[in-house]
C-alpha cells in the first residue's frame, strides 16, 4: 500500500475529495477539528458531519472495521459513539479509504477537564462495563488492526525494556521494570471481551462536566480489557482513580496489567520526546505510575 504525507490533509484538499465523491455535500464548509489525533485527521463537515482520514497506511484497516462494527456496538452502549455515514475511496491523490461520520457534540476532556472527576470516573466506568458486556464471540480478535491493544503485554516487552534502558538515570528504571514485569506476570485468563483500545482524554467528550460521547474506536477489538485502564493514571488521581477501579469491579491482576499498559505508553512517549522540550504531562503520569 502506498505511503502518504499527512501534511497534505488540509481543509482545501479534503474539500476536493468530498466534492468529487459526495457532491451532495459539496457546499458544506470544512474545518479542521481540534485537537487533532495521530492515527487519523478529522475535519468537521457542515454542522452534522465529520470526515476522518487515516494519516498512514498502517491505520487503514481500522476504516473497514469501524464501518462494520460501530453500528453494532452503538445499539448496546449507553452513550453516543461515531456513526458511519459514508465510506470514501482513494482519490485526488489520497491513496486510502476514508470515512464520513455523524458529528458528536461535546468538548474533548483534554481541553475541558471535568471539575468532578469522581462522578466522571463513574460515568466512564459505566460505559466501559457496558462495552465489555456486548456479545463478543464474533468480534475482531486483538491484533495488528488494534496495534495489539487487547493482546498480551508481552507484545511490547522488548520495546518497553529498551525504553527503560534509554531512560535510565532520567527515571527510576528499576522501579519501572518492576511495574512492567508485574503486569507480564498477571496474565489474562478471563473471557475475551470488547475493548476500546484508546481511552484517552481527547477521545472522551464532555458537556457541563458529564461524559456525553466516546470517539475513535480504531484500536477496538476483542481481548483483554486491561488496555482501557490507562486513563486511571492519565486523567484520574486519588479519589477518582479509586472510584474508577471500584466502579469497574476489577480484579487485582487486571489492574496490574492496566498499570503496565499505561507505563508502556508513557515510557515510549517520553523516550520519543526526550530530545526536544520534554513532556511535563508524561512525566507526571510516570511519577504516578512509579509511586
Amino acid at each position: 500500500m502506498p505511503d502518504f504525507d499527512a501534511s497534505h490533509l488540509t481543509a482545501p484538499f479534503v474539500k476536493r475529495l468530498v466534492t468529487a465523491q459526495f457532491p451532495r455535500w459539496a457546499d458544506l464548509p470544512i474545518t479542521p477539528a481540534a485537537p487533532q489525533g495521530w492515527d487519523n485527521r478529522t475535519f468537521r463537515l457542515g454542522e452534522r458531519l465529520s470526515v476522518r482520514l487515516p494519516s498512514a497506511a498502517g491505520y487503514v484497516p481500522q476504516v473497514e472495521k469501524e464501518h462494520r462494527w460501530l453500528p453494532f456496538l452503538a445499539r448496546h452502549l449507553p452513550l453516543p459513539i461515531p456513526t458511519p455515514i459514508a465510506l470514501g475511496r482513494p482519490g485526488e491523490g489520497y491513496p486510502f479509504a476514508w470515512s464520513v461520520y455523524g458529528w458528536l457534540d461535546g468538548s474533548p476532556v483534554g481541553v475541558a477537564r471535568p471539575a468532578d472527576l469522581a462522578s466522571f470516573a463513574r460515568e466512564l466506568a459505566a460505559f466501559l462495563t457496558a462495552l465489555q458486556r456486548v456479545e463478543a464471540t464474533s468480534g475482531p480478535p486483538a491484533g495488528a488492526h488494534s496495534f495489539f491493544r487487547g493482546a498480551p503485554l508481552a507484545t511490547y516487552d522488548a520495546e518497553t525494556r529498551r525504553a527503560c534502558v534509554a531512560l535510565d538515570g532520567d527515571i527510576d528504571a528499576a522501579r519501572a521494570l518492576g511495574v512492567w514485569e508485574a503486569g507480564l506476570n498477571a496474565a489474562w485468563t478471563g473471557r475475551d471481551v470488547w475493548f476500546h483500545g484508546d481511552v484517552a482524554v481527547n477521545n472522551l467528550l464532555a458537556r457541563e462536566g458529564r461524559l456525553v460521547g466516546v470517539l475513535d474506536f480504531g484500536c477496538s477489538g476483542v481481548g483483554d480489557p486491561a488496555c482501557d485502564l490507562a486513563i486511571a493514571w492519565t486523567l484520574f488521581e486519588g479519589e477518582s482513580r479509586a472510584v474508577f477501579r471500584q466502579a469497574l469491579g476489577l480484579d487485582d491482576d487486571t489492574w496490574v496489567r492496566g498499570r503496565a499498559w499505561a507505563l508502556w505508553k508513557a515510557l515510549i512517549t517520553l523516550e520519543a520526546s526526550r530530545s526536544g522540550a520534554g513532556d511535563e504531562e508524561t512525566r507526571r503520569v510516570l511519577a504516578e505510575l512509579l509511586a
